[in-house]
């Protein structure tokens, strides 16, 4: 049976922020606090284990306490290279990922993965709004380090090629749509910001 305890949460904050005129997306100010604690805070309760994927400001991402993992590659490849650096050093059997420019994530977010994996007997399970793939929010089986790996060395970098060739599942999120919108530029950070 697998439980919270079994699963790695990994945040991902490894990209160069370019709409966002090349901040650290993580420690934008949402709400009156960095983006990376709303993460956090939704997170730690579903899962007992939290890596953070991070490309700079290393020493301020570890002062939350968790490890920080960076890509083995330092051109910014995507988030199958924050896949990939979880994948190889999480101790348990799962992860699930989840960006850092997301400040709302569902409190069930992991249940419901979690329930359709093994409902499937999948690897992988991803959420879809209704109208689209959400990517990033995905839960992973460890073991497709190694599959995941060669994907990347043939140069690959899609993550929507990756989960076709594998055994996946989508699991519905229509009935919370709204959980998705991140936060990619200036404009939407001031929209979705209520505190301003």
């Amino acid at each position: 049976m697998i439980t919270k305890s079994n699963i790695t949460t990994v945040i991902l904050a490894g990209g160069r922020g370019r709409r966002m005129g090349g901040l650290d997306k993580g420690l934008m100010i949402f709400a009156g606090k960095p983006m990376i604690e709303h993460t956090l805070a939704a997170m730690k309760p579903q899962c007992q284990a939290i890596i953070i994927n991070a490309n700079r400001n290393i020493e301020h991402y570890t002062k939350y306490n968790h490890p920080v993992l960076s890509d083995d590659s330092n051109d910014f490849q995507g988030p199958l290279a924050g896949f990939a650096i979880a994948l190889e050093n999480a101790t348990t059997p799962l992860i699930v990922t989840v960006p850092c420019d997301a400040p709302i994530i569902p409190d069930d977010l992991v249940e419901r993965l979690l329930t359709a994996l093994q409902k499937t007997d999948a690897d992988i399970a991803v959420a879809h709004d209704g109208e689209r793939l959400q990517p990033v929010y995905a839960l992973i089986k460890t073991d497709l380090s190694a599959n995941l790996n060669d994907f990347l060395s043939r140069g690959d970098r899609k993550i929507d090629l990756w989960y076709a060739q594998n055994n996946m599942v989508l699991v519905d999120f229509s009935d919370i749509q709204h959980v998705f919108k991140n936060i990619n530029t200036p404009d939407q950070q001031k929209m979705m910001d209520t505190s301003k």
